[in-house]
């Protein structure tokens, strides 16, 4: 499908929306085999082990399931931009911008992650880390360990 959008009918742009609450991110959380959906969720129990520290930070379990769906949006960013019809068109000259977006059920918005590429050089520049994401509030003194 990206193959025939992109060369047949030459889109402009590809949005990759992910949504806050996923179900399939919180399925790869919660540490249980799932079945055969765990080939799927692997990448994201990868995602979210390569930066644990970070995640575990998050104390609100629902806060930290909605890091990761950010983070997931800017890996398949990534995935979108380093794929074969994706660089010829690139390489051919083709405007052709990829886009990371993650929509909320809650309130109904859509948010700009900010990891938009339109080219080869822009998608090397786009690292997925999670030091990009918003930093978790500090604890609050009810939560810390000295009670």
């Amino acid at each position: 499908m990206l193959q025939f959008a992109v060369e047949v009918l030459k889109v402009k742009h590809v949005i990759v929306c992910g949504h806050y609450g996923c179900g399939g991110v919180r399925a790869a959380l919660s540490g249980k085999r799932h079945g055969l959906i765990d080939h799927w969720l692997a990448p994201i129990r990868c995602l979210y082990e390569d930066d644990v520290e970070h995640f575990d930070r998050i104390l609100d379990f629902e806060a930290r399931l909605n890091a990761v769906c950010e983070a997931n949006v800017l890996v398949q960013v990534r995935a979108v931009a380093a794929n074969p019809f994706v660089l010829d068109a690139w390489a051919r000259g083709q405007k052709l911008a990829i886009h990371g977006w993650i929509y909320s059920i809650k309130d109904g918005l859509i948010r700009d992650l900010q990891a938009s590429v339109s080219g080869r050089k822009d998608a090397a520049r786009l690292r997925v880390r999670t030091a990009a994401l918003p930093k978790p509030a500090p604890p609050r003194a009810s939560e810390s360990a000295d009670g």
